[in-house]
């Protein structure tokens, strides 16, 4: 066996599984709550860090059971569409620097807590603030930092910068054409094409930052499922406007070209203007680990993670990441190794 195995697991078979699990997770534990945040839309940013959801009465003493394809391995992850072009690579020199046998599954927040739930990975990658139906027992979160989320739009597209309230509204439907929008011109009269990716319905932050909940966006969103398809949506009409990280616009810039607007006068690679609560729009990473594994496979894992964060702290401002130590220093709320809330001033 390599030291690194990729499993790139068929993405309808991956939608169904998510589809399946959150319709469980739903039903056995209900949304979490709406809180009202700085610029977000009268939505939650974090769930409650000390909610545990229910499980099943012998689910306590289950021990991690991988799939038998990687009986031999000695960690299995399942990363998410934003974390495994990330951290791919570096999971890979890892494994081969201390000679470990390590098994990468595809999949999505939905799928990964799924993951979790049946106890088949020793770690689990989400790229949302966990919601409460996440918070296994005996699960911890470690994050790995935070992001801005850029609107993008064509290169061709003459708008620059949009307010806030601009972005809603065209979000919502309530704006339908760019000459509607400021900075467009006199020529550019197209109907707008809003383009959305409307992940993780039941967790807490990312596109919820921009609007609270799928109903309220426009009938004519174009949705998308994957980020490639967001970027090459975006790249190959003059009208499109969507959303995406920077180093996820970077990873599938071969999808198209597209530009990253100013929001409110703030470009979203200016990272103290996200750090200071200026930037609206962001999204937060983290890895799980298991307190109650083995104390073989605990070491293991807890090492791996604590060599990923240093990593993202080391490289951060390359990838467009606030990493947790300066989001610390900045005031943002942590319990352990998770940030669990946003600074006070930002209220």
């Amino acid at each position: 066996m390599a030291n690194i195995m990729i499993l790139k697991d068929n993405f309808a078979s991956s939608r169904l599984t998510y589809f399946l699990v959150t319709i469980y997770i739903s039903l056995l534990c209900g949304l979490s709550p709406s809180h009202a945040g700085h610029q977000h839309s009268h939505t939650e940013t974090f769930s409650n860090p000390e909610s545990v959801a229910p499980v099943e009465k012998n689910w306590h003493s289950k021990k991690v059971k991988y799939d038998k394809r990687f009986k031999d391995a000695d960690l299995v992850l399942s990363l998410g569409q934003q974390t495994h072009p990330l951290l791919e690579k570096l999971l890979a020199e890892y494994a081969s620097e201390r000679n470990l046998k390590i098994v990468l599954l595809h999949g999505t927040c939905g799928i990964n807590s799924g993951r979790l739930l049946s106890k088949k990975v020793d770690i689990g990658a989400f790229c949302c603030p966990p919601g409460k139906n996440d918070r296994l027992p005996g699960m911890t979160f470690h994050s790995l930092g935070i992001s801005p989320i850029a609107l993008i739009v064509h290169t061709k597209n003459p708008v620059l910068d949009i307010s806030t309230a601009k972005a809603r509204k065209i979000f919502q439907g309530k704006v339908s054409r760019w000459s509607e929008v400021e900075g467009a011109g006199p020529h550019f009269k197209e109907l707008i094409k809003p383009v959305g990716r409307l992940h993780c319905k039941i967790r807490p932050g990312h596109w919820r930052t921009l609007l609270s909940n799928e109903n309220q966006f426009s009938p004519r969103l174009f949705e998308v499922g994957v980020i490639s398809d967001m970027i090459s949506q975006v790249a190959r009409s003059t009208n499109a406007i969507g959303w995406e990280v920077p180093l996820m616009v970077d990873v599938y810039k071969d999808k198209g070209a597209v530009r990253m607007l100013k929001i409110d006068g703030h470009a979203p690679t200016d990272l103290n203007k996200l750090l200071t609560g200026k930037y609206p729009l962001y999204r937060s990473y983290s890895l799980t680990t298991w307190d109650n594994a083995n104390p073989e496979k605990k070491k293991l894992a807890n090492d791996l993670v604590k060599y990923l964060r240093q990593h993202i702290e080391n490289i951060s401002s390359d990838i467009a990441f606030i990493p947790p130590s300066k989001l610390k220093l900045a005031g943002w709320k942590f319990k352990g190794n998770e940030l669990i809330g946003e600074p006070p001033h930002t209220d």
